[in-house]
């Protein structure tokens, strides 16, 4: 059996479990919890992922795998999920993921700058620019990339599901979803699907 890595609380291990639970295929997978960041590793699994991130999937035809893109590509190709399509649609939705994965980068580090650092040596200007990306990103989506977040579920709209949901739990004071009706709207309808229910981060 795959043994995933695996935290309630990272956006990126819930893609990888997103794409299993819609695929009916979560139960093909043992899930391996873990704890850490980059200043205190703790649990994180550094034998199989230098880096020290997660998800890092073990397989039984070779060596481990990260990121959580690498993964979602491998499960799909296994499992025959079908959240990649084919060309030419694929780069748009190959795209669409790499959008929802920049939300969460910049969104990460913002949590770990309020986290990780103390209050006087945290860096505000820092702080918004990496908000600055987020919401360049999301006004994106609201004016001219709804028509993508549309149709069958695709990684892609999984990614920017998981990154909005993440916007919810760890940034919700900053209030994403005001001045983007369409998106929020979007959101409200994909966070009601089982998939995304039964993956929710525990205070979320």
């Amino acid at each position: 059996m795959m043994q995933l890595y695996h935290s309630h609380s990272s956006p990126y291990v819930r893609k990888v479990m997103v794409l299993l639970e819609e695929s009916g295929q979560a139960a093909s997978v043992e899930l391996i919890a873990v704890m850490g960041n980059p200043i205190n590793l703790g649990s994180l699994p550094i034998d199989q992922n230098p880096l020290g991130k997660i998800p890092a999937l073990l397989r039984d035809d070779g060596p481990a795998l990260y990121d959580s893109r690498v993964i979602c590509r491998y499960l799909d190709d296994r499992l025959q999920t079908g959240v990649y399509p084919t060309a030419p649609r694929l780069w748009e939705v190959l795209t669409l993921e790499a959008l929802g994965d920049g939300i969460l980068d910049a969104s990460v580090l913002m949590r770990y700058e309020v986290s990780l650092r103390a209050t006087e040596h945290r860096d505000v200007a820092w702080l918004e620019g990496q908000w600055a990306k987020v919401a360049r990103a999301l006004d994106a989506l609201e004016h001219s990339g709804m028509e993508q977040l549309t149709g069958s579920i695709n990684m892609g709209q999984i990614a920017v599901a998981c990154a909005l949901g993440y916007l919810d739990f760890r940034h919700a004071a900053r209030g994403w979803a005001a001045g983007r009706p369409k998106l929020a709207a979007w959101w409200g309808a994909m966070a009601d699907r089982p998939s995304m229910k039964a993956t929710a981060p525990p205070a979320a």
